[in-house]
């Protein structure tokens, strides 16, 4: 039967079907995300901090999420305004400045992180539980390629969508 959902002439187009799929997803997680005065890469850099087995630099959070230096300076200024988390000297390192999760930064994060589960599952719901894990490996297999051949952009160097 005929995908009533899509004109045809859209309905193969990858570019368009991935907009449309991001555009939905984030507009799910920002809502969800709202009540933590979060906003989604302010989510990721806070997940980051706490996988880190040792405390992180500014400049080490941004390579590892792909998010330029100036915009990374604001996310960290919005996080620590939020008391979420603390710029300061590394105990092993005293030269060398950390960012760390402060306690209630380590309680928000934990509930926000169960709000972005729920979007994500309710996001994969129409999908079988294989589905969703290929959906999910195919783009992380997408990602690590382009990353490694280079080709990854961070947010700070797209305008209208188009690299600068």
């Amino acid at each position: 039967m005929k995908d009533v959902c899509l004109p045809d002439v859209l309905a193969g187009r990858l570019g368009y079907l991935l907009k449309h799929a991001y555009v939905g997803i984030a507009g799910a997680m920002e809502e969800a995300l709202a009540p933590f005065s979060l906003l989604p890469r302010e989510l990721a850099v806070m997940s980051v901090i706490d996988a880190a087995r040792e405390q992180p630099s500014q400049l080490e959070i941004a390579a590892q999420i792909g998010m330029d230096r100036t915009t990374m300076v604001g996310v960290i200024d919005s996080l620590e305004k939020k008391g979420y988390v603390e710029r300061r000297r590394s105990d092993r390192d005293r030269r060398r400045n950390v960012v760390t999760l402060t306690p209630e930064g380590l309680t928000c994060l934990r509930e926000a992180d169960q709000a972005r589960e729920r979007v994500e599952r309710d996001f994969l719901a129409p999908l079988d539980a294989a589905s969703a894990r290929a959906l999910t490996e195919a783009l992380r297999t997408i990602y690590c390629a382009r990353k490694a051949a280079g080709r990854i952009l961070s947010a700070g160097h797209l305008h209208c969508g188009r690299p600068t």
